[in-house]
């Protein structure tokens, strides 16, 4: 993991730090207003989809609302949670992509056309030189190292890109692959790519991605849409000690990332999404420690971050927040409610506060900017840094909704089968209680007064003397509970069809028909991943590529180092890691079965399949697989040892033409004994004639 600090450009991260302007937060207070707006907006907006996300939440946790009410008659409280096994499928199966092989599905690959970096460059270090004094046919040859037109070699290696240095000494330097046997072929802008993919992963990795991307996951599974944050530059304290034993950490800034729950997320009510989004305000709920820790943070104000501590926690909860919750709705909350904003303002605002506008961005109408407010307090005010400014988050819908931000998760889908389910569930329990008792009917002029009329086993009734006829009568009510678990399956299939996500995709047992064997249920396996492409198309274009799209910004603008620059695009590969890998397998080894003929074999790039072969069996390719240099010294070593081997003795017997090597020699076919024949016997006799016979004819027939 690559643990080098990132060198930052102050002028790029702040254009104006707040601290310095000595603007009192009563002049700024129409800048407080504004973000205050603009959060209010967005609630009011949303309120809609809170009530959607708190219905959901209660289905996955299997707990009925205030609107559910129950009838006396209605003893049964069950609720069977499919809502919580159909998220927890999606869940697992958008993890499965975002982390296939252990690796983010994250490439990097130049563009078709790159510019500044060429292609390909080679040189052949045993390429003779054309003589001077032998003419050309085909008129002036030049150099002989087939550059250009109007290009030289200086230029060509001003083309190089990350590989200026390393080749700059290197003469007979061609553009293009090489095409002679002994030609080395450099990729200035592959290597870029590669190099800029790799750090691209230990980013994210060092920033805990994997945690932060499965906590998105499940939030889009269950309430349709997940919002994560990044990158953004944070300051990371690294365990150090000095020579003389002292803690001494080091700080280096790297870009990180963060999950953004649904619920503390306010997106701009008019965009449907990040891409129009004008606007975005995250709620936070911080105690005292993370109020004081923004004080280590670039651009906060310390003296009011102070002064916000000094007046008190101003947290209060939302209504949504007591249904989440399982502690009485008394419960407080000793928390600030800080807001976080990200988004256009207009530059007349920010003058008209005093906020300090470079020279080179006064032509401009709108600025993006970054504020932070707490208590109608301003703890930040900060120019977004990035080039193109663009918000820091990214919002992927589960289903799309292409009239709203948030999008439709498993819950919402199948909210009327889930109701139906319990619905039914509950008539069959009550049914079964009914008809497992006796409803009992007692006539009281024939017992004697004042008895005890409850039943227990044992129990010894009293009748009057000579009262005529029977006093106590049981009745059994009709079993009906059959019928209400055949519409709770119906229900449970309807469920199956409305997610996507059929129960055998979760474990269901007793599935019939092709789905009894193996083939079978990986043939079923992969019909229903297809109803899922869509899901994993929305991961690639609104999670995925603006992710990885925002490392690979912040890394051209922040990180000096050439062997990362280059005229690159990032590619989102969730869809590939979709299919069956057992399908993808068989396909693989049927294109190398077809490329292995001697006629196709130079136009398959054997070392790609390889690669992918490793990956559709869950195997890292980087651990299991050999580049072209060591495939050929492997291909060496291996001949040798193949040499020193001892020659095998020829087995007993064998013909050394036989290619099939089963041994015996040649067998000739001979005829049967018939009926009336020498060497026959009906009765089992004359056995030891037909050995003999057969015998003959294997010593026979080699000799034709």
């Amino acid at each position: 993991m690559a643990e080098e600090e990132i060198p930052m450009e102050t002028d790029a991260i702040a254009l104006e730090d707040s601290e310095d302007t000595n603007v009192t937060d009563v002049e700024i207070s129409s800048l407080i207003g504004f973000v205050q707006d603009c959060y209010n907006r967005a609630e009011d907006y949303r309120y809609q989809d809170e009530e959607r996300w708190t219905r959901a939440y209660r289905n996955y946790r299997g707990l009925y609302g205030p609107d559910v009410q129950f009838t006396e008659a209605e003893k049964s409280r069950v609720f069977i949670k499919v809502t919580k096994t159909k998220t927890l499928a999606a869940y697992g199966q958008i993890v499965d992509v975002l982390f296939a092989n252990n690796k983010f599905p994250l490439s990097i690959e130049p563009t078709e056309l790159p510019e500044g970096v060429v292609a390909d460059v080679n040189f052949d270090p045993q390429k003779p030189e054309v003589p001077a004094d032998i003419p050309s046919p085909y008129g002036f040859a030049g150099d002989g190292r087939n550059i250009p037109p109007g290009a030289t070699e200086k230029t060509l290696i001003e083309m190089l890109g990350p590989l200026r240095d390393k080749l700059q000494d290197v003469e007979g330097l061609e553009k293009g692959a090489g095409k002679t046997p002994t030609a080395i072929t450099f990729s200035p802008a592959m290597i870029a790519a590669k190099s800029m993919q790799k750090k691209i992963h230990d980013q994210l990795e060092e920033s805990g991605a994997n945690k932060h991307l499965r906590s998105t996951a499940f939030e889009m599974s269950l309430f349709g849409t997940g919002v994560i944050k990044g990158p953004f530059a944070v300051d990371k304290e690294y365990p150090n000690w000095n020579e003389e034993g002292e803690y001494d950490p080091v700080f280096r800034t790297i870009p990180q990332v963060s999950h953004v729950s649904v619920w503390n997320f306010y997106p701009d009510p008019d965009a449907n999404n990040m891409d129009e989004a004008q606007f975005v305000v995250e709620r936070h709920k911080m105690s005292r420690t993370q109020l004081r820790s923004l004080k280590k943070r670039p651009y906060f104000r310390s003296t009011v971050i102070d002064e916000v501590i000094d007046m008190g926690e101003n947290y209060s909860k939302k209504y949504w927040e007591d249904d989440l919750s399982d502690y009485a709705p008394e419960h407080g909350v000793d928390r600030f409610e800080v807001l976080e904003y990200w988004g256009t303002i207009d530059v007349g605002l920010l003058e008209e506060n005093d906020v300090n506008i470079p020279d080179e961005l006064k032509d401009f109408d709108e600025l993006q900017a970054n504020i932070w407010i707490c208590n109608n307090r301003l703890l930040r005010v900060v120019l977004n840094p990035f080039k193109p400014a663009k918000i820091p988050y990214h919002a992927s819908p589960y289903e799309l909704n292409p009239y709203s931000f948030f999008g439709v998760g498993i819950a919402e889908n199948m909210d009327d089968t889930q109701t139906l389910m319990n619905g039914f569930m509950r008539m069959a329990v009550d049914n079964a209680v009914l008809s497992g008792n006796l409803i009992v009917e007692v006539d009281e002029t024939n017992l004697v007064p004042g008895q005890d009329l409850s039943l227990y086993p044992g129990k010894v009734f009293r009748r009057q003397g000579g009262a005529p006829g029977q006093a106590i009568f049981g009745t059994k009510f009709p079993n009906v509970s059959s019928e209400n678990m055949m519409l709770f399956d119906k229900a449970r299939v309807l469920a199956d069809e409305s997610t996507g996500f059929p129960s055998y995709a979760h474990g269901q047992t007793g599935i019939q028909g092709v789905g009894r064997t193996a083939s079978g249920i990986s043939m079923l396996m992969n019909a229903a991943a297809g109803g899922t492409k869509s899901v994993i198309k929305n991961v690639d274009d609104y999670l995925l590529r603006p992710l990885g799209e925002g490392f690979f910004r912040f890394n051209m603008q922040f990180d000096f180092d050439p062997e990362i620059k280059g005229d690159l695009e990032v590619k989102a590969r969730g869809t590939e890691s979709l299919m069956a890998n057992e399908v993808r397998s068989q396909r693989l080894m049927q294109f190398l079965g077809v490329a292995s003929n001697p006629a196709l074999a130079p136009f398959a790039k054997f070392q790609y399949v390889i690669r992918e072969i490793a990956k559709s069996l869950d195997l890292d390719p980087d651990k299991v697989t050999n580049n072209m240099d060591e495939a050929a010294l492997q291909a060496e070593l291996l001949k040798g040892f193949q040499q020193t081997l001892p020659e095998q003795p020829p087995v007993a017997g064998a013909d050394p033409n036989d290619p099939t090597g089963a041994g015996g020699g040649t067998i000739g076919v001979g005829q049967a004994p018939v009926p009336g024949e020498q060497g026959f016997s009906a009765n089992g006799q004359g056995t030891n004639q037909q050995a003999e016979a057969v015998g003959e004819q294997q010593a026979v027939a080699p000799l034709q």
